[in-house]
């Protein structure tokens, strides 16, 4: 089963209030997204744990619901 891109957005935005958040549907499918999140929240973390913060804010959908996310994550400048 597909996610929509609010779907996402709405998670993310949930875990991460503070963030800039655009979501791209890469394929039209619902499967393939691209994410750019910026937030103050990635401050001193590296890139690996800024991922891992967006993984847990997606509560388990990763690999299931959504079959592939591209991050770019970053803090704001």
């Amino acid at each position: 089963m597909a996610m929509e891109a609010h779907e996402i957005e709405s998670m993310i935005r949930e875990a991460l209030p503070d963030a800039e958040i655009r979501i791209e549907d890469l394929r039209g499918d619902g499967d393939h997204y691209a994410a750019y999140v910026i937030s103050p929240s990635f401050e001193g973390k590296s890139r690996v744990q800024q991922h891992q913060m967006i993984y847990a804010a997606l509560q388990g959908k990763m690999g299931g619901d959504l079959h592939a996310l591209a991050l770019q994550t970053s803090t704001p400048e």
